[in-house]
C-alpha cells in the first residue's frame, strides 16, 4: 500500500471510465482525489481542485484526442508541474504522442485499457516510486 494521494483529472466524456478507474485505484489501496468523491454539492469547484492538487503527490491525467487541448487540462497540468507533482498521463488508444501537450511528451505514459487493469498499473508504479523514496 502506498501513502501517496492521487489526483485524477478527466473530461466529461471520460467520466464513467474515470469513476471506475478511481474506484479500482481505491481498491488497490491508493488514496484518491476524484471530484465526484471529494467535492460536496455547493462547494467551489475551482477551490476544491486547487486544494486537491495541493494535497496530492501524484496527478493522473486521463487523456483522449478531444480533451488534450482543453483549458482545464493546461491549468491542472501547469499547477501539477509547478508544485513538482509526479504526473502520470493515461492516453486513449490512437492518441498520437505528438498531440500531447509538450511537457507530457517527455513523460512515460500508460495506454488506457480497462479501469481495473489501468488502476493496477498505476498502483504498481506508485509502489515503485514509494520504495525508491524510502
Amino acid at each position: 500500500m502506498t501513502s501517496q494521494k492521487v489526483f485524477i483529472s478527466y473530461s466529461h466524456p471520460d467520466e464513467q471510465w474515470a469513476r471506475s478507474f478511481a474506484e479500482n485505484l481505491t481498491k488497490e489501496g491508493v488514496e484518491v482525489w476524484f471530484d465526484q468523491f471529494s467535492v460536496k454539492p455547493g462547494a467551489s469547484l475551482s477551490a476544491a481542485i486547487e486544494k486537491g492538487l495541493r494535497q496530492s503527490s501524484v496527478v493522473v491525467l486521463v487523456l483522449n484526442e478531444e480533451n488534450v487541448e482543453r483549458p482545464n487540462l493546461f491549468f491542472e497540468l501547469g499547477a501539477a508541474l509547478g508544485m513538482n507533482k509526479v504526473v502520470i498521463p493515461i492516453v486513449s488508444k490512437g492518441l498520437e504522442p505528438g498531440k500531447l501537450p509538450l511537457p507530457l511528451r517527455m513523460v512515460r505514459y500508460l495506454v488506457r485499457t480497462s479501469p481495473k487493469e489501468t488502476a493496477r498499473e498505476v498502483a504498481a508504479a506508485l509502489e515503485v516510486q514509494h520504495d525508491k523514496a524510502a
